[in-house]
């Protein structure tokens, strides 16, 4: 873990695994607070751990502490950024303490549980109603009263508990879209597909030119989570995807079947060994033009572009194509990520002030000088260095009926880890018959787990 001023950029954990979302969060309740864990926050001094009065004159130079899990290099910057402009518009100085995705996911029941930062970073909808139901986090409804003119009622909502009260301020969010290179589709003349049919199609073409069509990787978990999502809700619509988060449509249902049928049908041009890849290294498959097409988040794959240092004007991208008529391309994964307040915070009164910051367009429009991949939230937000990829990605959100926030965020924990195991069952036998076994597996898992 490294402190380090919010004037500064942040030092990484020395942990160096990647993002996975899941793994060790379900059954988070029971984890027992863990002294001196790895998201245990470095101590700060006896002053910083009074409470202030809550002015401006007695929280200036003041210090809290945030949790991030902005452990990759390209988020890690923007975030750094954030939190400087923070301190210069609040007068609160800012210690990030910084864990890899990996490693803050597994461990943050037990962080919250233990000796937490004042603030943390963390995601909107049922993740934030999760542990806020748990009363681990510190409602925010002031915050609220000051900030939510420059949000949506939407926004306000993926922010708010199952109580009603706000728990979240939200930063940005980012589409879950395909993406290719302009020069690789043009010097091959193929065409943007916008029908199940006519992605089949180009798919197998691709493989016939010698590319592997779909760039694919899910030794994570996580990532292939969001290709069950985008063909649930392009075959079963929005609703029928949150009432299956929700256990109301069970498992076995022949709507999930039919999902697992299509996914089965395009698995022969997807990246053979998906099982044992990071999604980072299917994104370089991208990069240098050996595959044609990767399904993912701008969040991933935009940013790993800059990253690599790879040619992000060449980066293009399409909602997923329409495969119901009845929905078309009406929805898609739009995942919204915040910060939230420890129930055990030392300083409340300046980290509210710090997220009174973060909840405006000047700071949203500082994180994004940085961040080339995220949108922001704020209403009316003019972002004057967004690229292609951003302004298209605020374009085609908004065209959408309805967002998902992503299976391991609208589900519960439990849930969504066991569709990680199932799913990665599904990718090394995507056969009829192991289809219908992992539904039962799946919804005796789903009886057990929201009984």
């Amino acid at each position: 873990m490294s402190d380090v001023e919010s004037s500064g950029s942040t030092t990484s954990s020395p942990f160096a695994t990647r993002r996975n979302v899941l793994r060790g969060v379900a059954g988070a309740a029971g984890l027992a607070a863990v002294s001196g864990g790895l998201l245990t926050a470095c101590s700060s001094s006896s002053d910083d751990k009074k409470k202030t009065g809550g002015n401006a004159a007695s929280i200036a130079g003041s210090t809290v502490t945030f949790g991030s899990n902005y452990s990759d290099a390209a988020p890690k910057a923007a975030f750094s950024a954030l939190t400087a402009s923070a301190t210069t518009s609040s007068k609160v100085k800012v210690k990030v303490n910084t864990v890899d995705h990996n490693t803050f996911q597994q461990n943050i029941t037990s962080y919250l549980q233990g000796t937490p930062d004042d603030l943390f970073t963390w995601f909107a909808g049922y993740r934030m109603q999760y542990f806020a139901a748990q009363g681990l986090v510190e409602p925010i409804d002031d915050v609220w009263e000051k900030i939510g003119g420059n949000f949506s009622a939407s926004a306000k909502q993926l922010s708010t508990g199952l109580d009603g009260h706000q728990y979240l301020v939200p930063i940005y969010n980012y589409p879950w879209v395909v993406f290719y290179n302009k020069s690789e589709f043009a010097k091959r003349h193929y065409s943007v597909p916008t029908t199940w049919d006519e992605y089949v199609k180009l798919a197998k073409k691709m493989k016939s030119d010698g590319l592997i069509p779909i760039a694919f990787a899910d030794k994570d978990g996580w990532p292939a989570l969001g290709t069950f999502d985008i063909l649930n809700m392009r075959i079963n619509g929005y609703d029928y995807h949150i009432k299956l988060m929700k256990h109301e449509i069970p498992w076995t249902d022949q709507g999930v079947h039919t999902v697992f049928q299509h996914w089965a049908e395009i698995m022969p041009y997807l990246q053979t060994g998906a099982n044992g890849r990071i999604w980072q290294d299917a994104s370089k498959a991208l990069e240098q033009k050996q595959a044609g097409m990767m399904f993912q988040g701008t969040n991933q794959v935009a940013a790993q572009y800059v990253t690599d240092k790879a040619d992000l004007d060449d980066l293009d991208f399409f909602t997923f194509p329409s495969i119901n008529p009845q929905w078309g391309q009406d929805y898609m994964d739009a995942p919204t990520d915040g910060f939230m307040l420890s129930k055990k915070a030392k300083n409340s009164d300046a980290a509210k002030a710090v997220l009174e910051y973060i909840g405006t367009g000047p700071a949203e429009s500082e994180y994004l000088k940085t961040d080339q991949w995220d949108v922001g939230l704020v209403n009316g937000l003019q972002v004057p260095t967004y690229n292609a990829i951003q302004k298209k990605s605020v374009a085609e959100i908004a065209k959408c009926k309805s967002v998902a926030q992503f299976m391991d965020r609208d589900s519960d924990p439990a849930m969504a880890n066991a569709m990680i195991s199932i799913i990665q069952k599904f990718i090394d036998d995507p056969s009829t018959g192991n289809i219908a076994s992992l539904q039962k597996s799946a919804e005796s898992q789903a009886k057990a787990i929201y009984s």
